[in-house]
């Protein structure tokens, strides 16, 4: 089973109790509960790794909802779920940071697929991919820092995959059986941020109707870790300074103090030295944060493990219940890319590949790289190939209209099989394009 906990909100008690059933017999760890407000107090007392949510609730509906969510939890994906009239308001979601949407009704395999492919998974082994020499070290580092109490600093530039290696750390510490808890500073509101750090009681501030923990608490045994800190404002800096002197906090408004076992691992991509120079950061915050410095290369200067890791991302992403196989010209393609974005471009770029591919096997061809990014292979082609795809797209979409969502005559129009049209038009919901009438067993 997994343990990792799916909170499903939806004000549909059959639906919720349906939605439940079918994650629950598929080995996941479900919570289900019927509105926002007592899915925003979930994730406040409890992990949880993805949230799927109904758009139309009341009084607070799925789109405040996915906003709450990314103010306090960023690193949440969020699915939503939404009714065919509703499709414009779920795209328009997706800029807010929605992962994806399911259109009702949906069947009980869209659902579950939709589930494992949205969330977080551990690499395999230790939770990284480490087949670069260069990795190898920093892990080894990361291993024997972990075993110990010391704070740790990782420098790294944005995209690397920091909270992987913050994971590794805080697993192979003493504190591995307690909660590993992570706050972006860069994604909270600056008027919002020390609430959401060391919490709050009802009536500190506007709005706020209840007490709530902060993210300090909810670590509590075990690991926190303050991704962007550097992000943070000169105010806060010498609140968090005096917390982890004292290791103990109050809440915002309130008057009891709170021990803290805790230990913080923090995150920058920036040369926090120069910050303190230029009075942007607190020297003495510096110094408490950056007991035990820990760079992490980025992708470029850690090529073994590029192929490794598009290697994972496939597994992770089968066409047809079968991994994708990688070619040795796309292989050697991807090494010679320089990787700006590091591990997530690489992750967009196996995602935007895989969504039109039509066989089994991703060549170099059918890389799709972003229009900005060049390998240094002359035959790049991957613009012009991802200008065809658009293309397709809209055929699809457009024959599937004609027909009334009729699929053996959409395929009949198009000049392909079936099945074929079965895999493109999955490809095409996985990236979160509205397909017109589905049929089979579904979701009302």
């Amino acid at each position: 089973m997994n343990d990792k906990t799916i909170l499903i909100v939806e004000d549909d008690d059959e639906l919720r109790e349906a939605l439940s059933d079918t994650l629950d017999l598929d080995g996941f760890k479900v919570c289900a509960v019927a509105g926002a407000g007592a899915a925003l107090d979930t994730m406040d007392n409890q992990e949880v790794a993805m949230v799927v949510t109904d758009v139309q609730m009341e009084p607070m509906d799925g789109i405040e909802l996915l906003q709450r969510i990314k103010a306090q939890h960023p690193e949440v994906p969020v699915v939503l779920m939404t009714a065919y009239g509703t499709i414009q308001k779920a795209v328009e979601a997706m800029r807010l940071g929605a992962n994806h949407y399911l259109v009702k009704p949906f069947g009980a395999s869209t659902l579950v697929e939709t589930v494992k492919r949205f969330l977080p998974a551990d690499l395999p082994g230790d939770g990284l991919v480490a087949s670069d020499a260069q990795t190898v070290k920093i892990l080894e580092l990361a291993r024997r820092v972990a075993g110990s109490e010391a704070t740790v600093m990782l420098s790294v530039e944005s995209g690397t995959g920091k909270e992987v290696f913050a994971r590794f750390i805080h697993r192979h510490s003493a504190r591995a059986d307690g909660p590993f808890v992570a706050l972006n500073c860069a994604a909270i509101p600056e008027n919002m941020l020390e609430a959401v750090l060391f919490g709050h009681e009802k009536g500190a501030f506007t709005g706020a109707i209840a007490s709530r923990p902060g993210k300090f608490e909810q670590a509590q045994g075990g690991t926190l870790l303050l991704d962007e800190v550097s992000e943070m404002d000169l105010a806060l800096q010498a609140k968090l300074l005096r917390v982890l002197q004292e290791r103990e906090l109050e809440r915002l408004g309130g008057q009891r103090t709170i021990a803290l076992d805790v230990r913080v691992l923090a995150t920058t991509n920036r040369d926090l030295k120069s910050h303190v120079d230029e009075g942007q950061f607190r020297e003495d915050l510096y110094y408490r944060l950056n007991v035990f410095p820990l760079p992490l290369p980025p992708l470029r200067a850690r090529r073994g493990d590029i192929v490794p890791l598009v290697e994972h991302l496939l597994a992770r992403n089968p066409v047809n219940g079968t991994p994708v196989s990688l070619t040795a010209a796309a292989a050697q393609r991807l090494t010679a890319h320089n990787w700006p974005g590091n591990v997530r471009e690489l992750d967009n770029l196996v995602q935007r590949s895989l969504i039109m591919l039509s066989g089994e096997t991703l060549d170099a061809a059918d890389l799709c790289f972003e229009k900005a990014a060049h390998t240094t292979s002359p035959e790049d082609t991957g613009e012009l190939r991802c200008d065809l795809r658009n293309k397709e797209e809209r055929l699809i979409i457009d024959a599937l209209t004609a027909g009334n969502g009729n699929r053996k005559a959409a395929a009949e129009r198009l000049g392909i099989s079936p099945r074929t049209l079965r895999y493109k038009i999955a490809r095409l919901r996985d990236a979160g394009i509205a397909i017109p009438d589905r049929v089979g067993p579904n979701f009302a």
